[in-house]
């Protein structure tokens, strides 16, 4: 699906006044061959690679920031982020512009599917064996009728697991 096509998709489904529009529905990305998902209300727009701005002392998986219309945005590197071997960028490697807590963060993959319709029945939870950091980035696991498997991620631990562990200490 071509990034403009999902672009106008989001902003469809932005632009809708019902906002049970954006129940169930996932923008779907790929990291080699597996197939992830995230919930379309916490995606703003997918951008090409553009230039990043180093910033030191950041986490490895930190990319640095770049400048969106004016707005300076963070950037992770999903791929370094989950310790999955970096490869590198290419025509189909895109920057997915995400919002929560009020910060929009971008975030680099391997490249865009789709948006799917993902029924919550159909979501289980990860395995008991998803021990390590990146297993509590996953939401759950939906296996599609088409037989592939999208792995849900948790955009609230994905990008504040640290700080949410900290907040769990303090209880």
């Amino acid at each position: 699906m071509s990034e403009m096509t999902i672009n106008d998709q989001l902003a469809g489904f932005m632009n809708e006044e019902d906002e049970n529009t954006m129940d169930g529905k996932f923008l779907t990305f790929r990291l080699g061959n597996e197939l992830y998902g995230l919930p379309i209300e916490n995606v703003i727009e997918i951008i090409g690679v553009q230039q990043i701005s180093r910033v030191p002392d950041m986490g490895e998986y930190v990319k640095g920031v770049i400048n969106l219309r004016g707005q300076v945005i963070p950037v992770i590197d999903v791929r370094i982020r989950f310790k999955i071997e970096p490869r590198a960028y290419d025509d189909r490697t895109c920057i997915m512009v995400t919002h929560l807590r009020g910060i929009s963060i971008g975030l680099i993959v391997d490249s865009v599917d789709e948006v799917r319709d993902i029924e919550p029945s159909s979501i289980v939870s990860a395995p008991a064996v998803a021990t390590t950091q990146s297993g509590t980035f996953i939401e759950g696991i939906s296996h599609q009728k088409d037989n592939s498997v999208v792995i849900i991620l948790n955009l609230n631990r994905f990008l504040y697991a640290e700080q949410i562990d900290e907040e769990e200490g303090e209880e």
